[in-house]
């Protein structure tokens, strides 16, 4: 299950060991955070593959597992793609009805035990997701209260069903969920997302053609059923995943972002949801880009809040309790559900707005807001002889040149976040230094003092090459005294897909610091041989501190493989190019930082004073 948490050791008892758990646990308390957690109540029961017929009469199947006691019970609703067969009743699952909640676990349209085909948050599904709530509050068994929960695929479902306001829903609790399909992780800087999406479409495929538990009845109605189901299933997957597959390595419509794409982001309806949503991310997780969006747009309506830790996507909640957090995440779930569901006082009000895992620091910290208000941002310029500084060029220097080849990015944090954590394997990815002898990479003199960084990053490219296109990798690294790189965060981008739309990209004190690009077919402008181009790259949000005595290193590579591979015709236009970086007073390339000063802007003196909130971009506004 993707909730899974890792449980902290018991203490050993050794006073040293002790006392500091107790003053981080007093340290988390000052800043708002409380432990909570109640035991167990009931024992449970399960019902497997309850029918729920859908308003087109397709047959959904759900588990039920709830308290083996009389009474109505608030319902916990998971929809999963993955198949609940094979997922089974895991302690996550009975952990809730053992606290007095009924949980419904449906395998959505075309997967698992249900009928219908697949089609990956289309209209359809979507409606479904509405329909299961209104089923849920409805039974014998539920009191007519029901919160969503899960992660993943199953926590970005929830955003698009409460978007529908169904009869009955009260709380929800997305971990890890994607906002905007296109720009998130399918195609993050107009390249084909190849190390997550044929995994990602093969496990769901996987699920899909496992055989439904109807088929070991011994029934011959429910054996037809079953064959029935599985039929369905293999015909969508010939369709729909065989066919986006294809279109979007031929750069077919799917290629760009419109309509197919909207329909699956949750951004693009976000502002429909009127219940209390609690968000949870991970900095090197799938949906580092998004995650922070949704808060950012669900603040403005219903009590949203936002943690944010230091995982990949199958890890979300591992380590937890710890410094300045000091709850599991499925104690966590159940103090928002037992407020929301419940009616019970477990003190949400209390629970920061925004609290991230600090890379750097080591510890979580809890904010006023994201984007943190006293974000000051940071210019510093990318020169010749591998310089980053705050001065811009005043005289033209040397480029720096590299090959056009789609196959570095190996030896990076990439190939581990965007493998879901698989790519941990690879002994090279948690140092990017072989990596940037396919780039050039810019390094910073050693920092007098800490720098401390909250949000997304800019990188602005002046480039040429000698190809109708090039594409570029950036990435942040705090690098120790002893030279030892840490990759923090990074962002791509394919030059044909340059332009922004200025409107909805976002500004803070007049510096550009996340653009939008519109990755439309009609925004795409192939580069002529030898043309300057100035390129904004988008560089995922992060929350990091760069230590006094260590340096700042941004790299610049041609590609992100495993991660990301240009769809065919863009890497016939690239392939093979040099392509140069620009240092001169007419093309400066820079970065801006998300730097966080130590007051609000204009404010004097130290002061504790709550910041005004930065204005909502219109990027995520829709």
């Amino acid at each position: 299950m993707l909730l899974s948490v890792l449980a902290i050791a018991a203490a050993t008892g050794a006073p040293a060991a002790a006392q500091k758990k107790d003053a981080a646990q007093k340290k988390a308390t000052a800043r708002g955070w409380t432990a909570y957690d109640r035991p167990a109540e009931y024992g449970t029961v399960h019902e497997r593959d309850v029918k729920v017929t859908m308003s087109d009469g397709t047959v959904i199947a759900a588990d039920v597992i709830r308290p083996d006691a009389p009474g109505r019970f608030p319902v916990l609703l998971q929809q999963t793609p993955y198949n609940k067969q094979l997922i089974g009743p895991t302690g996550g699952f009975e952990w809730f009805a053992e606290r007095g909640y009924a949980v419904v676990i449906a395998d959505v349209r075309g997967t698992g035990g249900s009928g219908g085909t697949w089609g990956a948050f289309d209209e359809r599904e979507q409606r479904d997701g509405a329909e299961l709530v209104e089923w849920a509050a409805a039974q014998p068994f539920s009191d007519g209260k029901v919160g969503l929960f899960g992660g993943s695929y199953m926590g970005l479902n929830q955003l698009l069903t409460a978007a529908q306001r169904p009869k009955g829903l009260r709380a929800i609790f997305p971990v890890v969920p994607m906002a905007d399909g296109y720009r998130d992780i399918v195609f993050s800087g107009g390249q084909i997302n190849s190390g997550f999406i044929p995994l990602w479409l093969g496990l769901v495929t996987a699920g899909s053609l496992a055989p439904p538990a109807d088929a070991l009845s011994g029934d011959p109605q429910d054996l037809v059923r079953a064959a029935t189901t599985l039929l369905a299933h293999a015909g969508g997957a010939l369709d729909f995943q065989l066919g986006m597959l294809v279109s979007a390595i031929a750069g077919g419509d799917t290629t760009f972002d419109g309509p197919f794409w909207k329909m699956r982001s949750p951004l693009e309806v976000v502002d429909r949801i009127d219940v209390p949503a609690f968000v949870v991310g991970g900095h090197h997780d799938l949906f580092q880009r998004g995650e922070p969006l949704i808060y950012e747009r669900l603040k403005r309506r219903v009590t949203a809040r936002l943690v944010m830790g230091p995982w990949t996507h199958v890890q979300a909640g591992q380590g937890l309790p710890a410094d300045g957090l000091p709850t599991t995440l499925s104690a966590l779930q159940l103090r928002w559900f037992d407020r929301w569901l419940k009616g019970v006082d477990t003190r949400v009000a209390a629970i920061p707005k925004v609290t991230q895992y600090v890379l750097g620091a080591g510890r979580y910290e809890t904010r006023q807001d994201w984007p943190d208000p006293r974000l000051q941002p940071k210019r510093l310029h990318l020169r010749a002889q591998n310089r980053l500084t705050t001065a811009r060029p005043d005289t033209t220097e040397p480029t720096d040149r590299f090959v056009q080849q789609p196959l570095s990015g190996i030896c990076t944090r990439s190939t581990d976040q965007w493998t879901a954590g698989l790519g941990s394997a690879i002994p090279c990815t948690r140092d990017g230094r072989l990596d940037e002898t396919t780039g050039v990479s810019y390094t910073s003199e050693p920092l007098e003092r800490d720098l401390r960084l909250d949000g997304p990053i800019l990188a602005n490219l002046f480039v040429r090459t000698t190809t109708r296109d090039a594409v570029v990798t950036v990435r942040v690294h705090d690098v120790a005294p002893d030279g030892t790189p840490t990759e923090l965060t990074a962002g791509w981008l394919a030059a044909s897909f340059r332009e922004v739309d200025r409107e909805r990209s976002r500004f803070v004190r007049g510096r550009l610091l996340q653009p939008w690009h519109p990755f439309t077919r009609e925004s795409a402008k192939p580069l002529a041989p030898g043309e300057i181009a100035e390129m904004p790259v988008e560089v995922f949000p992060t929350s990091a501190v760069i230590r006094r005595g260590h340096r700042l290193k941004v790299s610049v590579t041609p590609g992100d493989f495993p991660h990301a591979i240009p769809p065919l015709p863009q890497l016939l236009d690239g392939l093979g190019g040099r392509v140069e970086i620009l240092h001169d007073p007419g093309h400066p390339s820079s970065v801006v930082l998300p730097r966080v000063g130590a007051r609000c802007p204009g404010q004097k003196g130290a002061g504790t004073k709550r910041c005004k909130p930065l204005p909502v971009p219109r990027l995520i506004r829709g």
